[in-house]
């Protein structure tokens, strides 16, 4: 008997910026989509599967445990049990590994995996001022109490926070994550220059990849309300033709003194689902599922938060102690692009026989990513990061690259908000 786990297939809304076409559809209506295409391609019933997992970052209040939700929605038998995981920036590889674990538990078991977010929808809150203020208005009774209740209102009750800003901000150090990018621009002696030609290295791989088609079978399109009759087929934030000096003009966003990090050469606040079926071989096999590849390990590392941009290459060189490797056994690296500056930390990082002695108490460096091997179809900062899904989409797209390359294996990784990192090694059949 085999135990190993596979991915059977995977697929993806295109990624649409915040508050564009995709601004009426909940993060739940998004991943439903994906469900129901994967069990309608591959045949799976509903006495098939075991569970549905999702990771989902802003948790909608009208959706409480998410993955129940969009199960339901997906027109799944509700005898399937669901749960929704939650690690930040890499909840849609949380509820990879999640899956993972439960297959090694369960050789007979079926999950649908994945990782949702309509940043769209992150709501307004008030401060607690106004908050309790609006309960003494609805609890007010009387006229004489809903007049007096009214009249205690002041202007600045209603200057509503973004909670999509609270929620970028640590809590623990008071940081926005933009900071803390920052922190590693200066710290790794990351020019603005340096930034830039990254960003838009970024933008022109993604254009390129689109144009050829290659995100072709990774997007189910998806319909607009409320008529459905028109579509969004493709990935929405590419910047085709890119001029570098157009990022060159940006204003540091950040740091407005002396900064060199700009929403140019960060990562695009975005919609976007993604789903995958995960199993065993032995059942794959059984039921007649075409394997895509396996999930062989993974880690999970944490740092310190006004570092949390580290998390990749703290994952990374975790997993390559447990599983006795080095960076050259890989053929494919898929690291998330939430800043520039952080991408290009991580790999100075590892490379560095000085800063691994600094960060990991290492005698030399763990080894070199080549750039070539690096996110070679753009990344978050030209397709977008939609918070909860983006730790899905980098596994499923590195193994769909390392099949259309016919290479072998590849590391998915992504830094964490609140000092985290997370990897995963995949490997193609």
């Amino acid at each position: 008997m085999s135990n190993r786990i596979c991915i059977v297939d995977g697929i993806r809304t295109p990624m649409v910026k915040a508050g564009a076409d995709f601004k009426d559809i909940g993060a739940d209506e998004l991943a439903a989509y994906c469900v129901k295409y994967l069990i309608n391609k591959h045949n799976i019933k509903d006495e098939m599967l075991s569970e549905i997992i999702f990771g989902n970052v802003s948790m909608p209040h009208n959706a409480a445990n998410i993955s129940r939700v969009i199960a339901l929605k997906a027109g799944l038998s509700d005898t399937i049990p669901a749960y929704t995981v939650q690690r930040n920036c890499a909840s849609g590889m949380e509820a990879i590994i999640q899956a993972f674990n439960q297959v090694q538990r369960d050789s007979n078991a079926i999950i649908i995996a994945g990782g949702t977010e309509s940043m769209s929808n992150i709501p307004l809150i008030y401060n607690k001022s106004a908050t309790h203020k609006f309960v003494k208005l609805s609890m007010a009774r009387t006229t004489k109490q809903k007049l007096n209740a009214l009249l205690s209102f002041r202007f600045k009750d209603f200057s509503p926070i973004p909670a999509l800003l609270e929620g970028l901000t640590d809590p623990v150090t008071g940081n926005i994550m933009g900071k803390t990018a920052e922190f590693l621009a200066r710290e790794f002696n990351i020019s603005r220059r340096e930034q830039d030609i990254y960003a838009h290295q970024s933008h022109y791989r993604a254009s390129m990849a689109q144009e050829a088609g290659i995100f072709a079978d990774e997007i189910l399109p998806i319909p607009l309300k409320p008529k459905y009759n028109k579509f969004i087929m493709q990935d929405i934030g590419i910047r085709h033709n890119l001029d570098i000096s157009y990022l060159a003009n940006k204003r540091a966003y950040f740091d407005r003194l002396d900064g060199t990090v700009t929403v140019g050469n960060s990562c695009q606040v975005t919609d976007g689902a993604a789903a995958m079926i995960i199993t065993n071989e032995d059942t794959a096999k059984r039921l007649g599922l075409d394997i895509l590849g396996y999930i062989n390990s993974y880690s999970h590392a944490a740092l310190s938060p006004d570092r949390m941009g580290l998390g990749p290459a703290y994952a990374i060189a975790k997993m390559l102690e447990n599983n006795s490797k080095k960076l050259s056994d890989y053929d494919l690296f898929e690291v998330n692009e939430a800043f520039a500056a952080q991408v290009l930390a991580n790999v100075k990082l590892l490379e560095s026989d000085e800063l691994c002695r600094k960060f990991f108490k290492s005698e030399k460096a763990i080894g070199s990513i080549d750039l070539n091997k690096l996110n070679v179809n753009g990344g978050a900062i030209a397709i977008g990061h939609p918070v909860g899904m983006s730790g899905t989409r980098i596994v499923m797209h590195l193994l769909k690259q390392l099949k259309r390359q016919n290479l072998k294996q590849g590391i998915a990784s992504l830094c964490v908000g609140g000092g985290q990192g997370v990897a995963v090694e995949i490997e193609l059949r």
